[in-house]
């Protein structure tokens, strides 16, 4: 949690998004940009973000969807193991990003495919105990940036920003963004 107790005090008084909104009242003054200063704002948001979290993961020898299969399987708790059906609906990709994620994470030695119990013909997907050592430094050294990244707003204004973004992406999708 950030310790910030300032309120953005020293941000400028106008961004990008600003002047955009200002030069549309003037060309177009009936038509509502709120839209942009939120929506504009958080794909601005995302695009610089990434790249210092790409670079923790490609750090930890993972690219970004790598990481997602290794965080899911290393949230799911011990013994880290989950069916590929159940990675795949939680990562929301293609079944054929899924098998060329695993065949990866496979020959890396991160995870391993066991046969599930009385089914021969499933097979799980598990972390390896190296899987679970890269898995855990790297999804901490990535939420370190993250925080990192918050630290500009107080511990108030980050949970209200969850809470917005939450009932945004619930509006918009009308289902929960993610398992």
């Amino acid at each position: 949690m950030s310790r910030h107790s300032g309120s953005g005090g020293d941000l400028p008084a106008q961004d990008r998004v600003d002047k955009r909104q200002e030069q549309w009242a003037k060309e177009l003054p009936d038509v509502d940009t709120r839209g942009m200063a939120i929506l504009g704002r958080a794909r601005w948001v995302t695009l610089t973000a990434r790249p210092p979290i790409e670079a923790v993961l490609k750090a930890h020898g993972l690219d970004s969807g790598e990481a997602d299969v290794l965080f899911t399987l290393l949230r799911s708790g011990p013994p880290y193991r989950l069916r590929p059906t159940e990675l795949f609906r939680s990562l929301m990709i293609s079944s054929g990003g899924l098998t060329d994620r695993l065949n990866r994470l496979t020959k890396a030695g991160l995870i391993r495919r066991a046969a599930a119990e009385g089914d021969g013909r499933s097979l799980p997907v598990e972390l390896t105990e190296e899987g679970v050592r890269r898995a855990t430094a790297a999804f901490r050294e990535d939420m370190a940036i993250e925080a990192a990244m918050l630290s500009g707003l107080t511990d108030e204004e980050q949970n209200d920003l969850a809470r917005l973004l939450r009932k945004l992406a619930l509006t918009i999708t009308g289902t929960p963004p993610f398992d």
